[in-house]
């Protein structure tokens, strides 16, 4: 088998307010939710909404020091972090929006697709993209 990315931590203040969060304003998907006792954390998977199981997932990773928290919301120093595809750009737009997404830069069309910036509820930058062939 190839290598692949299994999951990829997005450092959180709160489970509970980010799973609401991406569930609620983004349709994400709980994939699992499961208490660590030896480690006292949970280990909490979300998923794009449809996407199946084994692909890349996002585990949101409570910060646990004050060195970790002080990097929620600003995980990739100010650029964009995250790329969520989407098979239709204006029904996910349109969704965010009616949701209460924040949109940092209104949607564009460049040669490589339709995208517009929003940030989560922790002010990290998220793309979301309809690429304009298949990447």
């Amino acid at each position: 088998m190839p290598n692949s990315i299994a999951h990829i931590a997005l450092v959180v203040r709160n489970y509970d307010e980010a799973i609401a969060w991406f569930t609620g304003k983004l349709g994400f998907t709980l994939a699992e939710d499961s208490y660590q006792p030896e480690q006292d954390k949970r280990w909490v998977l979300i998923r794009p909404r449809g996407a199946p199981a084994g692909t890349t997932s996002i585990l949101l990773a409570r910060a646990a020091t004050p060195e970790q928290e002080a990097f929620i919301g600003n995980q990739s120093g100010g650029r964009v972090f995250l790329f969520l595809q989407t098979d239709d750009f204006d029904r996910d737009h349109a969704a965010f929006s009616a949701a209460g997404v924040e949109w940092i830069r209104p949607p564009v069309v460049q040669p490589y697709g339709k995208v517009a910036v929003f940030a989560d509820l922790y002010g990290n930058k998220w793309d979301l993209v309809e690429f304009a062939d298949d990447r």
